[in-house]
């Protein structure tokens, strides 16, 4: 039994949809041959356009980086995204090597109308970072990380993968929130918020912007912090991807050491109710040093199992007495914890090849796991032989709920535990049963929720949803929309539709 291969495509994909290909991403890509002739394009409203080939040419010529048209040997690699369900057809792939590159592109699309995307790591479940008829702007060829240890801070362009973030600042000691899988996009997790293995001890990534250097609707390079922009560093704080293509963070560091024990603890299905709840009440109370994920995974060909997912960066004279009471907790069938790389755990979820595989996530934020909750996942938990799946929580609170909802964007500081309903099955199989199932059992657990990651929402949400779901927050997210771009420009996220 292959229980680390099972784990890495099941509990590490349901924890941060880390459904990758190494190949589709951050390859030097060769541009575009001359353009021949005019192109057909979408609107962000959906309406035809026609590019004028020279027109496309003159942003071509404009770019340090590539402009990537449909038809070129590229163009399917440069256009794709980690859920191989979604295949959609950009009109053009804009990839920027630099600011002044996106500020290019971003004028080109908004003088010409167009419905715009922008791709980082490509991890949108709901397919956010591409788009039909419209321009993808792939943020592949802008990445890059320094460091500076004395004032503990990493420079981060916008295109660069959390594991850039990871391997460089940890070279020096040094390290900040950065999601559960490296070749996530930077950009999107932070944006949205940015949970983490370490989210509980230093805050959400959100917590550890400094500044960022961002390009708004209207084609300027802009710098947000507390003292410039303010309004603007407030809402890209939480707002997601609504005001603009950040092409710089600056982010906090704190000292941590490299060593951290982590690994996974494994118990028979048979045991899973008594095991979530011992989890609930420990996840609750644990210190912020303490991350673990809790939940139910199964692969076809009929492997199932409880498992806890841990990583424990405090001080490790204490690791096995916090962790006694999770190992008493069932039938331990494996205990993998030890010792470990925090960089390599930051890897230990990446999928190499995932493509033969679709994937459908629900989730929803949990301010406590109650023993009901736990009845309801358990009870509508069905192993079944293609579909592979993990249903469980990943573990918050800690700092991120010492931060005023109403001091960032990020509107969700209650939250101990984001409930995700995760599964896969192979690509070339029909998808409606396995999507019928999830829609069908979250909507049991729905009710004992409040509120969702907007990284990740799924297709179905509707603008009601989205809306209510930036709560107290929504009224002032929305002048800013409507301050930094009237036209909507940048829509495809969790949008704030500027009216």
């Amino acid at each position: 039994m292959h229980r680390r291969r099972f784990l890495k495509s099941s509990l590490a994909a349901g924890v941060s949809l880390s459904l990758a290909s190494r190949n589709a991403a951050a390859a030097l890509l060769a541009p575009s041959d001359k353009v021949l002739s005019d192109i057909t394009a979408r609107t962000g409203v959906g309406e035809e356009v026609t590019l004028g080939k020279a027109a496309v040419q003159e942003l071509a010529d404009s770019l340090r980086g590539n402009v990537i048209l449909p038809g070129h040997s590229t163009y399917d690699l440069a256009r794709r995204v980690l859920n191989p369900t979604i295949d959609r057809h950009p009109a053009l792939i804009v990839q920027p090597k630099g600011a002044a590159d996106v500020q290019n592109a971003v004028t080109f699309a908004r003088e010409s109308n167009l419905l715009l995307a922008v791709k980082c790591g490509g991890h949108s479940p709901s397919g956010k970072s591409t788009c039909d008829g419209g321009m993808q702007l792939d943020l592949s060829l802008l990445r890059s990380v320094r460091v500076d240890p004395q004032r503990r801070v990493a420079q981060v362009t916008g295109g660069s993968w959390l594991g850039d973030l990871d391997h460089e600042s940890m070279a020096m000691g040094l390290v900040t929130t950065a999601g559960t899988v490296s070749h996530t996009g930077v950009g999107g997790l932070t944006l949205g918020g940015g949970f983490g293995r370490l989210a509980r001890r230093f805050g959400l990534a959100i917590d550890n912007v400094n500044s960022v250097d961002i390009v708004t609707a209207d084609g300027r390079l802009l710098r947000a912090s507390a003292s410039d922009n303010p309004d603007l560093f407030w809402a890209v704080r939480g707002g997601g991807g609504n005001f603009g293509v950040v092409t710089n963070f600056e982010f906090g560091l704190h000292p941590m050491s490299r060593t951290v024990m982590a690994g996974n603890l494994l118990y028979p299905l048979a045991e899973a109710r008594q095991v979530l709840n011992v989890y609930a009440e420990y996840a609750a109370s644990a210190p912020d040093e303490m991350y673990v994920d809790g939940g139910l995974v199964s692969r076809p060909g009929g492997f199932s199992a409880v498992v806890l997912h841990v990583c424990y960066s405090g001080d490790p004279a204490d690791a096995d007495r916090l962790l006694a009471p999770l190992r008493k907790a069932g039938t331990i069938v494996a205990d993998e914890i030890s010792a470990q790389d925090y960089v390599a755990v930051q890897r230990s979820g990446d999928i190499s090849d995932p493509r033969a595989r679709g994937v459908y996530l629900k989730s929803g934020f949990a301010s406590k796991l109650t023993p009901t909750m736990v009845d309801v996942l358990v009870d509508g938990f069905e192993p079944h032989a293609e579909r592979g799946a993990f249903v469980g929580f990943q573990h918050a609170g800690g700092a991120i709920g010492r931060v005023a909802n109403e001091a960032t964007a990020f509107a969700h500081r209650h939250v101990q535990f984001d409930s995700l309903f995760v599964v896969d099955w192979p690509v070339d199989a029909a998808s409606e049963e396995h999507v019928r199932y999830v829609k069908e059992y979250f909507a049991a657990y729905e009710p004992y929720t409040d509120g969702f990651y907007t990284n990740d929402m799924s297709a179905d949400d509707t603008q009601q949803d989205i809306d209510r779901n930036y709560r107290g927050n929504y009224k002032r997210l929305l002048s800013i929309k409507r301050r930094y771009d009237p036209t909507n420009l940048f829509r495809l996220n969790a949008n704030i539709v500027p009216g």
